[in-house]
């Protein structure tokens, strides 16, 4: 009867155990699994695009950790025309971008180490396409379809941000271990 208590006892304190890590753990974000957009803070400083036309300024969102650059803008239903998500990169590197779960088109805007454009490319509603610019960067600014026309932002404009200017590191990445394009979802 005592080693049958014990069993039990043993048992209740591991669903303890379980339940508390399983709180602990829990986040309020919601991330791509959730079929939730996840929002995450506006940064308190406006991104300016430097273009021939003038400067531009966008509130942005800013996507560092891999969970974050991840979801991106899955889910996102709307996003106003002066906003966007930056996506900051451990270091400069081949990227590759897909729309899966994203029903809002974008501009994706791919950005060398020193914050100027290399590419701009456009985003197809809950397409599997990788997106890519075919050359190394460490930024990817995505705004809402037809912003980056309209704005006159284009190759070889500058990006201005403290996230663009404190950068530091490698400027390319150790070698290869593997052909997975790195980002994520729109």
């Amino acid at each position: 009867m005592a080693y049958r208590n014990w069993l039990t006892a043993g048992a209740m304190c591991a669903i303890a155990v379980v339940a508390a890590a399983g709180g602990y753990f829990y986040t309020e974000k919601p991330t791509s699994a959730d079929s939730q957009a996840m929002i995450l803070p506006a940064d308190p400083a406006p991104l300016v695009v430097v273009t021939k036309g003038g400067d531009r300024s966008f509130s942005i969102e800013v996507a560092d950790t891999a969970a974050e650059r991840e979801a991106g803008l899955m889910y996102r239903q709307d996003m106003a025309d002066d906003h966007g998500m930056l996506f900051v990169f451990d270091v400069q590197q081949q990227v590759g971008f897909w729309m899966h779960n994203t029903p809002m088109p974008l501009d994706l805007i791919f950005v060398g180490q020193d914050g100027k454009i290399r590419a701009v490319k456009h985003g197809e509603p809950q397409s599997d396409a990788v997106i890519s610019p075919g050359v190394p960067v460490r930024f990817v600014l995505e705004l809402k379809a037809g912003t980056a026309a309209r704005n006159g932002i284009e190759y070889g404009d500058l990006l201005r941000h403290p996230a663009v200017g404190t950068v530091s590191g490698p400027s390319m990445p150790p070698a290869d271990n593997g052909d997975a394009p790195s980002g994520g979802g729109g």
